[in-house]
């Protein structure tokens, strides 16, 4: 019988297609503030918090009056320009509804800012199933760091083997590794560097065709022999 309980859902990537705009996004802030980074040199770290990502392409940390101009450019830029024209990914809401049919508790975790979760949210087709989330806001470090895997599984109420980690960055499954979390890996955020994970698939949907037969299998023949 499965050990997990619990599920943990990354959103950019993973519930959205939203990675390249994030980046974009990105991109456009930093030359805001003279920085001259191109697509390439940021897209690779998209999964972590500006937390992580501004100090590693720019040196400049929290508490610098440059970090918060960089950040703030940053959701600006993706709230006016990128969010409206979003799309979810493959099969985001019956995933979601299968797992909850099978009796596990859900709950975001992402790098994103609180701001821009429920937005996310609506795109996905998954605001009012997905109605707890730990964010960057609620946390000192985001991903690649355990912090907000580990304010999730608070949250769900759950030891960390009883819960899995779903995302689409190697950031992803780094965090849940640090925090003793298991993870599945999807490949629709356009990144393959999933060394750890429990299972990859290529999308919400795909993972859903092969439940099954994925790491909560028994967990679904447990819930149907109930």
């Amino acid at each position: 019988m499965s050990p997990y309980r619990g599920v943990i859902l990354d959103i950019d990537g993973t519930l959205v297609d939203s990675n390249d705009a994030h980046t974009r996004a990105w991109v456009r802030a930093f030359a805001d503030q003279g920085f001259d980074l191109e697509f390439g040199q940021v897209r690779p770290l998209m999964g972590m918090g500006g937390d992580q990502l501004i100090p590693r392409l720019t040196g400049i940390r929290k508490g610098d009056a440059r970090y918060e101009a960089l950040s703030d450019g940053w959701k600006q830029h993706f709230q006016d320009e990128e969010l409206p024209h979003l799309q979810a990914q493959p099969g985001v809401r019956p995933l979601l509804e299968a797992l909850q049919a099978r009796g596990l508790k859900l709950i975001v975790g992402t790098s994103a800012d609180e701001a821009l979760v429920q937005g996310l949210l609506k795109i996905a087709g998954a605001d009012d199933l997905l109605t707890a989330y730990t964010t960057a806001s609620d946390v000192e470090a985001s991903k690649p760091e355990p912090d907000i895997v580990q304010a999730a599984v608070t949250k769900l109420g759950l030891h960390p083997h009883e819960v899995l980690m779903v995302g689409d960055t190697p950031f992803d499954v780094q965090s849940a590794q640090k925090a003793g979390v298991d993870s599945v890996a999807l490949r629709c955020g356009g990144d393959h560097r999933f060394e750890g994970a429990a299972a990859v698939y290529d999308s919400p949907k795909d993972w859903l065709d092969h439940l099954d037969s994925s790491p909560l299998g028994a967990a679904s023949a447990a819930s149907r022999g109930r």
